[in-house]
């Protein structure tokens, strides 16, 4: 039986195993280094509606990115990357509900970003797709990080605790490692890639690649669909991933040792562990995107947030009320 604590951190993940095959792998991979935990940033109360607000310490967010770049992750040698984080999620999980949110934003969001300069230090600030933050640094821990501070400045401020980031590879890996993946086909690949059939469908090596990943002359080519795609390919993927943990008690930890060339993340093996141990009965109780209009800009699609409707939604995740 899968148990529920593997099948949530899955599910934070959007894509993949990822989560679960660092929590759970990690337990027999002793040798695997990661940095050591960071001190929790405490963002400021703030006001709204007459009513002051302050900044939960009830709850863990896990900044979760799929970038666009093949291979093993890599020093660029630069503070300037190609890899595109084409999958931004927050996984926010609440210590007095007891309960697990996914808030996935748009790649396409227009947001306030760093860029880097000499030495790696910030050197002013950007204005484009948030999927571009990435791109700004070596593609290792700096180009997660800038990724971390875009995504916080963009949602007020707020405090994320850990990040980890996967490349495209990793996908085909893990598909196949768990079988294939059975999605239900509803837009029309055949300009991108003709073996995948619409209807019900089980994606194999590349073809899960290329349905995670490819939006353009694919359906509408928003990324809004594309976005619709990956809980779809999240669903299959969870019950595939739970015939093989029936069958191989090993399989996660043999799996991680496969991805792992492609992921980098902060977070400590031993809060990973105690993550999988502390969150295993937690509830999940859905994705969550923001509002907003996504329109086709002069040289590609731009998503802008409904500012109101954002604040609360912040609100509602990440603050609480005083008194």
């Amino acid at each position: 039986k899968l148990r529920r604590g593997i099948k949530l951190l899955i599910v934070v993940t959007a894509l993949v195993l990822v989560m679960a095959a660092v929590c759970s792998g990690l337990r027999n991979l002793e040798s695997a280094v990661f940095p050591q935990e960071p001190e929790k940033v405490t963002t400021k109360t703030i006001t709204r509606n007459g009513i002051d607000y302050f900044p939960r310490q009830d709850v863990t967010v896990f900044l979760v990115m799929g970038i666009d770049e093949y291979g093993p992750v890599k020093d660029s040698m630069s503070y300037n990357n190609s890899g595109e984080a084409d999958v931004v999620l927050l996984a926010v999980f609440d210590e007095t509900e007891q309960v697990c949110r996914v808030l996935a934003l748009n790649r396409d969001t227009m947001v306030h970003m760093p860029i880097l300069g000499l030495g790696g230090k910030e050197a002013g600030t950007i204005y484009g797709q948030l999927a571009l933050a990435h791109t700004y640094g070596s593609g290792l821990e700096d180009s997660c990080i800038n990724t971390r501070k875009a995504v916080s400045n963009f949602l007020g401020g707020i405090s994320i605790d850990y990040y980890i980031s996967m490349n495209m590879d990793a996908v085909s890996i893990l598909n196949d490692a768990v079988g294939g993946v059975t999605v239900t086909v509803t837009d029309d690949f055949s300009d991108v890639d003709p073996t995948i059939k619409m209807g019900e469908f089980t994606l194999q090596g590349e073809q899960a690649l290329n349905f995670v990943r490819d939006r353009q002359n694919v359906g509408d080519q928003k990324n809004a669909s594309r976005m619709e795609r990956h809980r779809e390919y999240m669903e299959g993927f969870t019950e595939a991933l739970r015939g093989k943990l029936n069958e191989n008690a090993g399989f996660v930890a043999e799996t991680y040792s496969a991805v792992a060339p492609y992921l980098v993340s902060d977070c400590p093996i031993s809060t990973l562990t105690s993550m999988i141990e502390r969150y295993e009965d937690y509830e999940f109780t859905g994705v969550i995107t923001p509002e907003g209009e996504n329109i086709l800009g002069e040289i590609y699609y731009e998503f802008y947030a409904d500012d109101e409707k954002l604040d609360d939604l912040v609100i509602e995740l990440f603050y609480a009320p005083k008194g």
